[in-house]
This record gives C-alpha cells, structure tokens and sequence, in this order.
C-alpha cells in the first residue's frame, strides 16, 4: 500500500522554482513560480521580502503559517535558498513543498510525489543537494516534452497563447495540490488531483 504524507505541524515552506529577470517571465521552466505566485495570492501573501538569496512572504494558509519563496539564484542553484530557508526556520525537508515544472508529464497534468530522483531537473537536484534528504514533497506540473529538438530551449521557451487555459489551469490545479497536501496530506490529495 502506498505510504502517506502528512507535512508536519508548524510551518511549512512552500518553494516555487524558476529563473528571475523578464527574459524568463512566463517560460515553461517558470511554471512554478506562477503556481506559488497563485497559491499565495488566494491567501493574500504578498511576496515581498528579499532574503536566502529569493524573495518570498509569509502569512495564514491552509490552517497553518506558511513561508512561500521563490529562489532568485537561477533554476541550477535553487538549492542555495530552499536549504539556507528551511535551515533558518528548522523544518525537516517533510515540511518542504517544492512546485516545479516537469517535462515527463503531458501538458496540464499535475502529480505529486514525496521524495525520489530528481528526474534531470537541476532545480531538484540542487534541492536535494541543500537539504538534509530528498523527502520533500513535489508538486510537478507537466509541460510535455518538445515534439523535436532541445530539451533545454523548450523548457525556456513560452507556452503558446493558444496554450493559454491550459497553462491558467495547470497553476490552479497545482496550488489546490500545495492546499490539499497542506490540509489532508499527501495520498487524499492525490486521489483528487491525479484523478483531473
């Protein structure tokens, strides 16, 4: 049977992992930002503090305080302030939630997962190296693979804007996936968001 996950009392951290500046903005490997810019804002966080090499805000959501950062390190060091964070507030890596883009997934598609191999995302990877272990909580958010070509000029290229209710469901589904493992853990959360 599969083994569930309850992110521990207290605070929680909940990362989205991206790359700064405009040339990124609104990039597939940028999903989740837009995923905790969303979350956050459905609870009236305001990401307005620079700190741990990201920017990030902290406030009342899903019953408990939460600190939501967005590393400002580039996507391959996201690890230099997920780890400095969670270390500065003591949590465990099982109070980390990380929402991340994932190319193994068809668009739109969101699962979610504690623990495992980064899957070639240097964001996890990074993360992994930073933190204690690798069980933090996933929120992956399929943006599919390039029909052709590079992988890496896919992940830094923009959805279509045909593409766009997609893209707008994908971060509301992932930010219902962060509430939902925040509240109810980890497999009643799946069985609702795997099933969309």
């Amino acid at each position: 049977m599969a083994k569930d996950h309850q992110v521990p009392p207290g605070r929680a951290l909940v990362v989205g992992l991206g790359n700064p500046g405009s040339k990124y903005t609104g990039t597939r490997h940028n999903i989740g930002f837009l995923c905790v810019e969303a979350f956050a804002a459905r609870w009236g966080i305001s990401l307005n503090e620079k700190k741990f090499k990201g920017v990030l805000g902290s406030g009342h959501a899903a019953d408990r305080m939460v600190t939501v950062l967005e590393p400002m390190t580039f996507m391959n060091l996201s690890g230099e302030s997920v780890g400095p964070a969670a270390g500065f507030y003591r949590l465990t890596p099982a109070s980390v939630i990380v929402a991340h883009d994932d190319i193994d997934l068809e668009p739109g598609r969101v699962r979610i997962k504690v623990g495992g191999g980064h899957g070639g995302h240097n964001g996890l990877r990074s993360c992994d190296k930073h933190l204690p272990s690798k069980d933090y909580v996933r929120i992956r958010l399929g943006v599919g693979r390039p029909p052709v070509g590079d992988v890496s000029g896919w992940v830094l290229g923009r959805f279509a804007s045909a593409d766009q209710a997609l893209v707008d469901q994908l971060i509301d589904i992932g930010a219902d996936a962060i509430e939902g493992v925040l509240k109810d853990g980890l497999l009643a959360t799946q069985n609702r968001i795997h099933s969309l």
